[in-house]
């Protein structure tokens, strides 16, 4: 039986797919059962809809009270949940509000008081209406944190908790990331009662993604954005680039547009608006290049990637999953392609020896990248301007002079006048 058979009838019409993913396949009887919940799973594997789901199942749209808190460590995560939420209670009494940071904060508070059904946030501004005493969540059962391994960190633990603490006894936790340390799993349990534990793979759902190719190219440190700019000039390629400070975001993304190079750049220092209109671009197709922190790039969803592309060498293996899962999704192929510079070697071969992943060296040649080393590269070329040396010659030996006829050549004796 499937578990969408689980859920109210209104929500089984509603489901479109095929079949559902293996997180939602463990997690959903679990939630239904309104169990705590660890799970981890990786990045695209479907655990919004995992979590979402359940909720929705649980919630009375005529209750006039916020029944159910999720909480994203970014904006965009928190959008993208809440249209999710939003496609899947159309036509229905549930409502969703979405609390975060960089909107108007005096419209949230209106709409607050709207009494919706469920309230998806960002930990800042969610801390701020709370403590302001505009939101209460003394009727919330049912408590999400998304990016988990964020929201657990030392930086919001605190204010994560006293969401907790505030929501109605006997309240279900359920946290959830694409990865998840000893640490994190610690913290999450001395919130929780008895939580279920969920694992989730990159092998376990390989069948569902496409093949995905790990591969670097050397480059010094100075030659970055300008392979960058030859990456966005490529037809066909739709990258996300990660970065590690906002600092390397801003200025790469001014040497880029200086050049009219087709990238957009995401970072927290940026307006909800200019955020929007990048990614509007980028999921167009108007830039072919989103660079990106990991803080700002957490959790979104952007189908058709082509290329994950570490333009600094990610500090964890966790890292380097995270970013690496959002290319090679439902059956399409991807690549991810670190620019490796001296510094960073060990470090990077480290990490693809413990993943037990192969990766490929590729440089750039003739305006593609191709695999090989400058060495091997160097090799074909000298063979090939040989080769084509050695016709040329052949075609000047054998062509016939003008106005004579073409000499013929057999195995027997030549004749010649004068013997």
């Amino acid at each position: 039986m499937s578990v969408i058979e689980l859920l109210k009838e209104n929500l089984q019409q509603k489901w479109s797919f095929e079949k559902e993913m293996k997180i939602q396949t463990e997690m959903i009887p679990a939630m239904l059962e309104g169990k705590d919940i660890v799970a981890e799973s990786p990045t695209g594997s479907g655990k919004t809809l995992a979590y979402t789901l359940p909720i929705l199942n649980k919630v009375d749209g005529s209750k006039k009270a916020i029944q159910a808190l999720i909480v994203a460590p970014s904006q965009e995560l928190a959008m993208q949940i809440v249209e999710v939420i939003r496609e899947w209670t159309a036509g229905s009494d549930i409502t969703v509000q979405q609390l975060i940071g960089g909107a108007n904060s005096a419209r949230q508070i209106e709409k607050l008081k709207k009494k919706p059904t469920i309230v998806v946030g960002t930990p800042g501004r969610l801390n701020e209406l709370m403590r302001s005493g505009k939101l209460k969540l003394k009727d919330v059962e049912t408590i999400v944190l998304d990016e988990c391994d964020q929201l657990l960190s030392r930086e919001y633990r605190v204010v994560v908790k006293s969401f907790i603490d505030a929501s109605a006894y006997g309240r279900q936790i359920v946290v959830v990331s694409a990865t998840i340390t000893e640490e994190i799993e610690l913290v999450a349990a001395r919130m929780m009662f008895e939580p279920v534990r969920i694992k989730i793979t990159p092998d376990d759902i390989e069948q569902e993604g496409g093949k995905v190719v790990h591969s670097f190219i050397k480059v010094d440190e100075r030659d970055k954005t300008d392979l960058l700019r030859r990456l966005a000039n490529m037809e066909g390629v739709h990258g996300l680039a990660f970065v590690n400070n906002i600092d390397q975001v801003l200025m790469k993304e001014n040497k880029l547009k200086y050049r009219d190079a087709a990238i957009v750049s995401l970072h927290s220092d940026m307006k909800k608006e200019e955020r929007k209109k990048a990614l509007d671009d980028f999921r167009k197709g108007e830039a072919r290049i989103l660079i990106a922190t990991d803080v700002a790039a957490r959790g979104l969803d952007i189908s058709g990637l082509t290329h994950v592309i570490h333009v600094d060498v990610p500090r964890t293996i966790e890292q380097y999953t995270h970013r690496s899962g959002r290319t090679g999704r439902a059956g399409a192929d991807g690549e991810v392609l670190t620019l490796l510079s001296y510094k960073d070697e060990k470090d990077y071969k480290k990490f693809i020896r413990d993943m037990k992943l192969k990766a490929v060296q590729k440089v750039w040649s003739n305006g593609e990248f191709i695999e090989g080393n400058s060495k091997t590269v160097a090799q074909t070329k000298n063979k090939g301007t040989e080769e084509k040396a050695k016709k040329n010659d052949d075609k000047k030996k054998y062509a016939p002079k003008s106005g004579k006829k073409e000499r013929t050549f057999s195995k027997g004796k030549s004749s010649k006048k004068g013997k």
